[in-house]
């Protein structure tokens, strides 16, 4: 029985005592190969977590074994694997210290053997390798849990299940004398009425009558060949102009599409209401990068305690909200208070005095904390302000990148902590895809949703690239007074400013520090009423543009299996919103599962194939008359 899953499965590869591989396709039609464990064997305790971690340690060991996506949570686990990822499913199982069986490859079939002279055989038949024995077996029961992922998994109790060669064809015999049979050759010759027919005198071949003509044979090949030449032309022009129905036909983008920020499709279940809300709300995710420069002054004189300017930047997550550019983020991050940007720049001249030899390591945090009273960090003159810029980008960001794709911002308005932490900047760039945000939301404790926002693993802080991740959580406490609400997990220390979502994908909240934990990290969420409150006073509409309808049309109809009406959609919306960059990735996807790749009639390809068939029928009834002729 083969299991479930979102894969259809072709056959299996091989079993162990507790588990089983198998050959699949996904949903684009690509080669997986599937290790599932069996449900038994996963009911017993220790199972499950061993399976889930063994594969995490072959994926996470030096060049180990990745996986594509995987399912511990069912009722069967099971992880696939891409095609150049070899035998990785033998893998598994062995490493789980269990005896793995291929299915052996069927050789080629025995052909019968020759009849011999002798003593006919007596008995039935018997096969050449024995009955066909199962791959695995039933599941063996499973004497105690497994030992902990960190070591090797110690063997299942119980021989496993031996595995029977496949039988090759049977030679059959005679049921009565044991013989083997063989097929007739032909006519007896002792029989008088099979003797040579040619022996008789009499005349056998009559000369025939002249072939009569026949001008509506020809009539019926001539049309069918004006038929084929008229409707094949016709197909043929179609196709190659791209008409349609409509009569502004929608082009393909012919630039290279920027890779985008989040893969839905690896972050959930493929085609499942998670990928969904992903792929609607992640084209709207913002990386945010300030830069602040300016010079630490002492406040009494004014006098510079260092003649070089201190540059320092500051990264976290924004969210487009109008298809104008303006987006929604945290401020402590764009527009942090004067303090924040001394308490940097005392840090950042304390390690410079800590290079020279004139303040000992130990020392710095007490020389931080002493100078900020009687110091100022201002611009190149005193009482000026810090030199401040901003960028944001789309998709893959880089950090420090200030040239194109990076878009020029400012900041338009800020909260402080206490009103909410919020800023609404505004990007120097129209036309972006904006996400919702869902006003009516109702959160409790228990609440599930998803969250959004950038991270990196890269330790070069400078050139580190970054990309959007996200989770599931669940909502622990909500506050009564404020409305904030903490979550159950952090998708990094950049993701402030970054988003919750419902399973629709629309904004429910903004991420931001918990304060009054003891690593701070974004698991605090501003509701979503102060976004447009902030929204409201800046005279700025929550709105999206006419390429974000119609992206999410697309993103219906393929998630309902409509590809066909889905691929036109998802290529008009990357020839008006170029910076959307998952609506060519679907585009591809929707066009490989079934899509029609361009705008063609509907009428094209059908009369191709009619115009086919009668230029068949055309061609063989014109040589069928020949040869009838000659004969």
């Amino acid at each position: 029985m083969q299991p479930d899953g979102p894969y259809r499965y072709t056959h299996l590869l091989g079993g162990s005592p507790v588990g089983k591989a198998w050959a699949a396709l996904d949903q684009q039609g690509r080669f997986v190969t599937v290790a599932v464990l069996d449900a038994t064997v996963a009911a017993a305790p220790g199972w499950r977590e061993a399976f889930a971690g063994i594969v995490n340690n072959l994926a996470q060991a030096p060049g180990g074994t990745p996986f594509a996506y995987a399912d511990f949570s069912a009722a069967a686990p099971w992880v696939a694997y891409g095609a150049e990822a070899g035998p990785a499913a033998e893998k598994l199982f062995r490493a789980l210290g269990v005896d793995y069986q291929p299915v052996p490859t069927p050789g080629p079939p025995a052909s019968p053997p020759s009849p011999v002279s002798g003593p006919p055989i007596s008995g039935s038949p018997q096969p050449i390798s024995g009955p066909p024995q199962s791959v695995s077996g039933p599941p063996q029961p499973v004497s105690g849990a497994p030992q902990p992922v960190s070591g090797a998994p110690q063997p299942v109790s119980g021989a496993p299940q031996p595995v029977g060669p496949i039988p090759t064809q049977p030679v059959y015999s005679d049921p009565v004398s044991g013989a083997p049979t063989s097929p007739s050759f032909g006519p007896s010759f002792d029989d008088p009425a099979q003797r040579d027919p040619f022996t008789s005198p009499a005349r056998r071949i009559q000369p025939s009558a002249p072939a009569k003509r026949q001008p509506g044979l020809w009539v019926a090949v001539a049309a069918l060949l004006l038929v084929a030449a008229i409707g094949g032309g016709a197909g043929v022009w179609a196709i190659s102009a791209g008409g349609t129905d409509d009569p502004s036909p929608v082009a393909a983008p012919t630039a290279t599409p920027a890779p985008p920020g989040l893969k839905p499709w690896a972050e959930a279940t493929p085609r499942s209401p998670q990928e969904h809300a992903l792929a609607t709300a992640a084209p709207a995710m913002v990386f945010l990068d300030a830069i602040f420069t300016g010079y630490v002054r002492n406040k009494q004189d004014n006098a510079l305690l260092h003649p070089e300017p201190f540059t320092f930047s500051r990264r976290c997550t924004g969210v487009v909200v109008n298809h104008d550019g303006h987006v929604l983020t945290n401020a402590q991050c764009v527009a942090p208070t004067v303090g924040i940007l001394l308490e940097h720049a005392l840090g950042s001249l304390a390690d410079t005095l800590v290079a020279e030899g004139k303040l000992k390591a130990g020392e710095v945090g007490g020389y931080v904390r002493g100078r900020q009273a009687s110091s100022a960090f201002t611009g190149p003159d005193a009482g000026t302000e810090p030199v401040a810029t901003l960028h944001g980008q789309l998709n893959v960001a880089k950090g420090d990148l200030k040239d194109a794709p990076a878009i020029p911002g400012t900041v338009v308005r800020a909260l402080t902590v206490e009103e909410g932490n919020l800023a609404l900047v505004k990007l120097d760039q129209a036309n972006l895809p904006a996400a919702e945000l869902n006003t009516s939301a109702t959160i409790a404790a228990g609440t599930a949703l998803h969250v959004l926002g950038y991270a990196t693993t890269d330790v070069e802080y400078r050139s580190a690239t970054y990309q959007v991740r996200a989770k599931a959580v669940e909502v622990t406490d909500v506050d009564i007074e404020s409305s904030a609400y903490r979550i159950s997990e952090d998708v990094g220390a950049y993701s402030r400013g970054g988003i919750a979502i419902d399973p629709q994908g629309r904004v429910v909240g903004m991420l931001d520090n918990d304060l009054l934990a003891p690593e701070r990290p974004n698991r605090l969420v501003a509701p979503v009423s102060r976004l447009t409150g902030l929204l409201g006073a800046a005279g700025v509409e929550n709105r999206l543009g006419e390429p974000d309808q119609r992206y999410r049309s697309a993103l219906d109809a393929y998630f309902r299996g409509d590809e066909a009406k889905a691929a036109p959609q998802f290529a008009e919306v990357a020839e008006q919103a170029p910076a959307n960059a998952l609506a060519p990735a679907y585009r591809e996807a929707a066009i490989a599962a079934g899509g029609d790749a361009g705008s063609r009639p509907g009428w094209a390809v059908p009369l191709l194939v009619a115009a086919g068939i009668a230029l068949a029928a055309g061609l063989g009834a014109l040589v069928w008359s020949r040869l009838r002729a000659k004969r």
